[in-house]
C-alpha cells in the first residue's frame, strides 16, 4: 500500500474508534477495507453493519466508490431498500452495493473515513 492509502486507513481506524478494521492489500498499492459492526438500526431491521470500499492507488484523487454494507440488509417496514442500492458481493460476502459518487471530490478535504460516514448516513436516512 502507499502512503496516502496508509494514512487513509489510520484515520478510517481513528473515525470508527473500538470497531474492528479488516484491511486486505489489493496487490496495486491500494487496499480493501471492512469496518466490522458499524452503527445501523432505524429503519433498519439490522442494528449493525459492516462497511466496506476499494481505496485505490490514485487516493485521495480518486473517489472511495462504491462502497458496501452487509447483503441481508432490509428494513423494519418491509420496504423494498430503493435506488442506488444493488446486491452484489464484496470480498467473498454478500453485499448491498451503495452507489453514492463525490461528484465534487476535493482531495484536499474530502477523506475516505468521511466518505464511508457519509454512505452511512445517507443508509440511515432512506
Amino acid at each position: 500500500m502507499n502512503d496516502p492509502v496508509t494514512r487513509a486507513i489510520e484515520q478510517i481506524r481513528a473515525s470508527f474508534h473500538g470497531k474492528e478494521v479488516v484491511v486486505i492489500d489489493d496487490g496495486e498499492d491500494g487496499a480493501y477495507v471492512i469496518v466490522e459492526d458499524a452503527e445501523l438500526g432505524a429503519p433498519y431491521v439490522q442494528e449493525t453493519t459492516w462497511v466496506g470500499a476499494r481505496i485505490t492507488f490514485q487516493y485521495p484523487y480518486a473517489d472511495v466508490y462504491p462502497v458496501y454494507v452487509r447483503g441481508d440488509l432490509a428494513r423494519a417496514d418491509g420496504a423494498p431498500l430503493g435506488e442506488a442500492m444493488t446486491p452484489v458481493s464484496f470480498q467473498e460476502r454478500a453485499a448491498i452495493q451503495v452507489s453514492r459518487r463525490s461528484t465534487r471530490l476535493d482531495a484536499a478535504v474530502d477523506t475516505a473515513a468521511m466518505k464511508l460516514q457519509k454512505v452511512l448516513d445517507w443508509v440511515k436516512a432512506r
